[in-house]
């Protein structure tokens, strides 16, 4: 099966935390947490549509501020997530900076912020043009059920963990995977491109078997296909891929109860190791997981495969150390 997902870190294991997940065939990605970016290009953040933040400490949301530089001037909309006091963040980070010129610029930027709570999300979108004043008075409030984002083909998740301050958690599950068969494109005479996202929109969105789809053929030339015509030729479909982040949570009880809920039986787990198990008092105090801890929880989730990262920078070096402890307890089946 090729992902139609193909997350990638932001920077090394000692680095800001941030997870890029690029979509297939679609100028579209993902962000989970944002601290330093710089390495991305801008061709790549320009396709960034959703941001979800664990915290607002500075290592996971410095970088807000080089995407908000790079959208503006640009008609874009960018949607971000955050634990509660988030709004208030983002207002102090749109506020640190005069917006007086922004009223003559022909397009239009538009940033919606949703700060999640115990029991609600609270939403506020601030438009450039307008100098980012919140376009209501009153935010939009709905109860919080668990879920950010529903769309036909996707939905994430977040369950709120303890890091001394609210941290979110995200699960990032493709309702099915669309597989296209490279050699029956071939076979068909037929180019991939943006055809391939509506293609699969429309199997998403349930569209009738009837359905025409306009398609770019290798010679460059435009043919028209139906819907069920290309369903059983050039697709084949699968269980949609589940991703999981998690940063920055203390090893409790509660904690490892809604991790391990969240990453049910995910196809990737990105989580955190700060520290080794021998210094396990220094991370309980300082809120964060050992990377035993972390290979209990893939193992007790049941995860195809994890990755770890944001190591305490008193390991340098010695990384193999936390990568090795995170995959034994992994291998050998350990719980918490």
């Amino acid at each position: 099966m090729r992902p139609s997902f193909y997350p990638r870190f932001v920077n090394g294991p000692f680095g800001d935390p941030g997870l890029f997940i690029p979509f297939l065939f679609e100028r579209r990605a993902f962000f989970m947490d944002l601290g330093d970016i710089s390495s991305i290009s801008p061709r790549d953040l320009l396709k960034v549509t959703h941001v979800f933040i664990t915290h607002t400490h500075m290592d996971h949301f410095v970088g807000i501020d080089k995407l908000i530089r790079i959208f503006l001037g640009r008609d874009k909309k960018l949607f971000t997530y955050g634990p509660r006091g988030f709004l208030k963040n983002i207002e102090g980070k749109l506020a640190g900076y005069s917006w007086n010129l922004t009223k003559e610029y022909k397009t239009n930027f538009t940033l919606q912020a949703t700060e999640v709570c115990e029991q609600k999300v609270i939403t506020k979108t601030f438009i450039c043009k307008k100098g980012f004043i919140p376009e209501r008075k009153d935010p939009v409030t709905d109860p919080f059920n668990g879920i950010l984002l529903k769309e036909p083909g996707l939905v994430v998740h977040t369950k709120i963990l303890d890091h001394i301050i609210p941290c979110l958690g995200f699960s990032f599950t493709e309702r099915f995977h669309v597989n296209i068969i490279k050699n029956s494109l071939e076979d068909l005479g037929l180019k991939a491109g943006p055809w391939v996202r509506i293609f699969k929109q429309a199997l998403f969105n349930n569209a009738p078997p009837d359905s025409e789809i306009n398609i770019l053929l290798k010679n460059n030339e435009k043919k028209i296909f139906l819907l069920k015509d290309l369903t059983g030729k050039i697709a084949h479909i699968t269980r949609g891929q589940k991703i999981t982040y998690v940063s920055d949570v203390i090893c409790s009880e509660p904690n490892v109860k809604k991790i391990v809920e969240l990453a049910k039986d995910s196809d990737q787990l990105f989580i955190e190791a700060a520290f080794l198990e021998k210094d396990k008092d220094i991370a309980k105090k300082k809120y964060h997981l050992t990377a035993r801890q972390a290979g209990c929880i893939a193992n007790m989730a049941c995860v195809k495969q994890f990755s770890v990262f944001h190591f305490s920078p008193r390991y340098r070096g010695m990384e193999h150390l936390l990568y090795e402890e995170a995959q034994g307890a992994y291998a050998k089946g350990d719980v918490i």
